[in-house]
């Protein structure tokens, strides 16, 4: 720029010649610096040989290290994976051995819904214990799990089955009887009547439509840890047969029914129940499936043809309505309606509008073994019922004495209460004129009590 120079070009020689002698330390350098030795990895950048980056010792791997293994790398291949979470199972029972019961019965879903006079015809699944697997010593017929072995092991031999269920029969009388030990008395029964009220406690027992099922055990005597009644509610099919329910809850508990208003149970445990002596009871893990049983409505009526039964089933359709069933209602006068209105019509219709298929079907079941009657059709979610051609009076009320109404049974243990009660007042007030005013005062107590009881005859039923 000063006066008398030429102006400097960058694209002259000159200009090429000063930019390479200034880069000329740089070149000199590196040449004298050693070069870095690099793992022979194809997956390795090449970068490191375009640019002068040395990386430090601890980042770059020795030959030995290469060749025996001991890298990092090596390091996390040769780590062992960590075992995924597993929560506790209670099908895991580890080295514990399975559980055993001394109770002398089968070990069945429903013992109230489940007959073992019925042979299915075959299963919906394979032979698994609904206990669990090892969780019971006892084995699972795919109905029930049999306190006695039923296993034949000598041809000759004769079946040992029937003598140990009478010994198991007669074990589980005495013991039975052995816990209820010395019935009660009037104001013993009152008292625990009045204290299994609802309004007293909360505790019960609901029994729907799988009946008494077998966990249901096990939750009564849970009950029984913490007073000497349960009060037990039923309601939908097992009320049908109030009878049989009645028996299988104090067969299969051992307790005793003390009041029974319609649905309403009381069930006491006994004088010498002791709660830490309760038997075992294994509980299902799950329902297992129902087996397969012939068919209910055959294509002919025995004794019917084709034709008589394609017009038996119009004509049911069209019979007046004996009744309309409510779901999960009461049914324990169904049978006696049946019966009765037999007397009328060879037909009759129950209205099940709005029940599940599977409850109006278990109550035809039902009807057919108590009434007894032939079932016709269930079509249009009616039972149609046939009272068949050999029916006879006299044989319905045969049937009638022999299994009376709700009402006849709920009036003669009225009538039964009433003459304890009178007898139990008079032999107090004789008592008091022996001995004088000492026993006044208890008569007079005793005067209350019956008092008590006859006013707890009428308990109304929470519904």
């Amino acid at each position: 720029e000063h006066e008398g120079f030429a102006p400097f070009d960058p694209r002259s020689p000159l200009a090429t010649l000063l930019r390479r002698s200034m880069l000329l330390p740089s070149l000199l350098r590196r040449a004298h610096l050693p070069r870095p030795c690099h793992p022979p990895r194809c997956h390795l950048s090449r970068l490191l040989d375009r640019y002068g980056f040395v990386p430090p010792a601890s980042l770059t791997p020795t030959a030995k290290e290469i060749s025996h293994g001991t890298g990092a790398g090596a390091d996390q291949k040769r780590r062992t994976k960590k075992p995924p979470y597993r929560p506790p199972s209670s099908l895991d029972r580890g080295d514990r051995p399975a559980s055993h019961s001394d109770l002398p019965f089968d070990f069945r879903f429903s013992y109230t819904e489940s007959s073992p006079d019925a042979k299915p015809i075959g299963l919906r699944e394979p032979k698994y214990s609904p206990f669990g697997p090892g969780r019971l010593d006892r084995p699972w017929t795919g109905l029930c799990a049999p306190a006695v072995d039923t296993t034949l092991r000598s041809v000759d031999a004769e079946d040992p089955a029937p003598a140990a269920e009478k010994d198991l029969e007669e074990a589980r009388r005495r013991e039975r009887e052995r816990v209820l030990g010395e019935p009660l008395t009037p104001a013993e029964r009152s008292f625990l009547v009045d204290k299994c009220q609802k309004n007293r406690t909360k505790r019960q027992i609901n029994l729907g439509r799988d009946g008494l099922t077998h966990n249901m055990l096990n939750d009564i005597h849970n009950h029984w840890k913490h007073g000497e009644g349960v009060r037990v509610k039923c309601l939908g099919v097992p009320t049908v047969d109030m009878q049989n329910v009645c028996r299988e809850l104090e067969d299969k508990t051992g307790g005793l029914i003390i009041h029974r208003h319609g649905g309403l149970l009381i069930l006491y445990r006994g004088r010498h129940y002791h709660p830490k002596k309760r038997p075992v009871i294994p509980l299902m893990l799950w329902k297992p499936a129902e087996p397969i049983y012939p068919r209910l409505i055959k294509t002919t009526i025995e004794g019917l043809t084709v034709q008589e039964t394609k017009e038996m089933r119009k004509k049911g359709l069209h019979a007046p309505v004996l009744t309309k069933l409510a779901k999960n209602g009461y049914y324990a006068n169904l049978v006696p309606m049946v019966r009765d209105g037999f007397l009328a019509d060879e037909l009759v219709r129950i209205d099940c509008k709005g029940l599940p298929k599977s409850d109006y079907r278990k109550i035809g079941v039902k009807l057919r073994d108590l009434v007894p009657c032939i079932l016709v059709s269930f079509d249009k979610e009616q039972i149609i019922v046939w009272r068949g051609k050999d029916h006879d009076e006299s044989i319905q009320d045969n049937l009638h004495n022999a299994f009376p109404s709700f009402l006849q049974l709920e009036s003669a243990a009225v009538k039964n209460e009433n003459v304890e009660q009178e007898e139990a007042s008079s032999e107090s007030v004789a008592g008091k004129n022996e001995h004088g005013e000492k026993e006044e005062t208890s008569s007079d107590c005793s005067s209350d009590e019956w008092s008590e009881i006859s006013s707890s005859d009428d308990v109304p039923d929470d519904k």
